[in-house]
């Protein structure tokens, strides 16, 4: 049976803040990518008693949040960019996915550190559903069978994979303060809004990993995916920063994957700005 494990490090239980824990030269951030291995040991761990006997696991952070010395020997990893994109190696051969450390989307009132593939995202659409990364991915994996069997990250990441999937196993490893949505603010003020959480302790989440891993995957056939019908249209609105002001990006597809990896069109949306198209 074979499985892939893409990894994000925001929904890891002990990352803490974004300055500190996100980023080469951030002073937690070999910390962050301990936890981060260690967490996906754990899902490797529980894969392996459900059966797995091909496991590759996806380094989806931007920067890397993995340190291959710590990981399973049982798993092959892809990592590296550029080069990484949508759907991330996955394809027909694969019978199941899993996602570890993940966070919610976009101004999701109690997620932690929640984004949308980067801080300057203000919202993300396909046809017309508000989606974050768990839905990107559960797109692009749908359309080769690929179920999504188990996700972990903070409770409202969680929620959102539940919503989309209902059958998923989760592991809820902390839970965010809520403090309302981060609607309208720009991308600077974002980074900082979400970072207050309750951390299940390191160990713990662990184990939770491990059991929804090996739960997720013995119910696979179980799992439902997640396949809108085309044409597909994909839209990013961008929060203002230091660079640019608010732009609207659209993405236009009747494929999955070349949704996810053209280019947009580009319209700016705050006054006196000029519109532009591709």
């Amino acid at each position: 049976m074979k499985i892939v494990i893409l990894t994000d490090c925001e929904g890891v239980a002990g990352v803490v803040n974004w300055a500190d824990y996100g980023s080469p030269g951030s002073m937690y951030y070999e910390t962050t990518k301990r936890l981060t291995t260690l967490e996906t040991n754990a899902a490797i761990e529980g894969a392996l008693e459900a059966g797995a006997t091909e496991i590759m696991v996806v380094d989806g952070h931007g920067h890397g949040a993995l340190n291959l010395e710590l990981i399973h020997p049982a798993a092959t990893v892809l990592t590296g960019r550029p080069g990484l994109k949508y759907p991330f190696e996955v394809d027909e051969s694969f019978d199941a996915a899993m996602i570890v450390g993940q966070h919610a989307m976009s101004n999701a009132d109690g997620g932690h550190l929640c984004h949308t593939g980067s801080f300057e995202v203000e919202e993300s659409h396909l046809n017309g559903r508000m989606i974050g990364e768990i839905g990107a991915l559960v797109f692009c994996w749908s359309h080769f069978g690929v179920p999504l069997v188990m996700l972990s990250g903070d409770e409202a990441a969680c929620e959102e994979a539940r919503d989309l999937i209902p059958e998923v196993e989760t592991a809820t490893v902390k839970r965010g303060v809520k403090r309302g949505s981060a609607a309208g603010m720009d991308a600077r003020t974002n980074v900082t809004f979400n970072s207050a959480a309750i951390h299940v302790a390191p160990q713990h989440a662990r184990e939770l990993i491990r059991e929804a891993a090996k739960r997720g995957l013995q119910k696979r056939d179980q799992v439902s995916l997640w396949k809108p019908e085309p044409p597909y249209e994909r839209t990013l609105q961008m929060r203002a920063s230091v660079d640019s002001g608010r732009r609207l990006l659209t993405y236009r597809s009747n494929d999955p994957i070349e949704l996810f990896n053209s280019a947009p069109e580009v319209e700016f949306l705050d006054e006196g700005a000029i519109k532009c198209v591709k």
